[in-house]
């Protein structure tokens, strides 16, 4: 399917950054055709180049991107931030909590059913 440029030359564009889990920030930009992800970064407010921080890591739609992608009409920038935990360590934490819990609902059920 071919892109079709808006034809006043104009670019709606979303971009997104969650600071935490499940904190989630959105901003509605309406940019010039030709714009990049840094350029949607900076109007935002959230990197600048010449900010002297570290390239963020940034995708459209889920596919990681460079700095100077283009960006098409509807397109939605998402500024990721680095993981605190290890997500499969985290998966490790959970199950085995849950292990706990069942072994304490099976103790108890044992102690109902002896007979006293």
């Amino acid at each position: 399917m071919a892109h079709v440029e808006p034809a006043n030359g104009e670019l709606r564009i979303t971009v997104m950054r969650s600071l935490a889990a499940r904190q989630i920030e959105e901003t509605q930009l309406v940019m010039a055709s030709g714009a990049t992800v840094s350029d949607a970064l900076r109007l935002c407010g959230w990197w600048s180049a010449d900010s002297g921080e570290l390239a963020p890591v940034v995708g459209v739609w889920g596919k990681l991107r460079p700095l100077n992608h283009l960006l098409r009409d509807f397109d939605r920038v998402e500024l990721y931030r680095g993981l605190r935990v290890d997500p499969k360590e985290a998966r490790r934490e959970r199950y085995a909590g849950h292990k706990a819990r069942i072994a304490i609902t099976e103790k108890l059920a044992a102690q109902r059913k002896r007979p006293r």
